[in-house]
């Protein structure tokens, strides 16, 4: 299996740290705990560190769009 330079654990499974989460979102970290905490954003506790599903994150933006025809 190649790397090409990438963190195969998070790539592979396509998870990601609350920081590139929001940083997808373009909202803050707060914000994303926001979203968490109410439900809006399913979260994946491992241990102590929380990760977000890419397939969730944009399931999000495709739900919260408006303006579709």
């Amino acid at each position: 299996m190649q790397n090409n330079g990438e963190n195969t654990a998070d790539s592979i499974d396509g998870l990601l740290t609350a920081r590139e989460a929001a940083k997808i979102l373009t909202i803050s970290p707060r914000h994303l705990w926001d979203l968490t905490d109410r439900g809006e954003l399913p979260a994946i506790k491992i241990g102590r560190s929380v990760r977000y599903a890419r397939a969730d994150i944009d399931a999000f933006i495709a739900k919260s769009r408006t303006g579709r025809n």
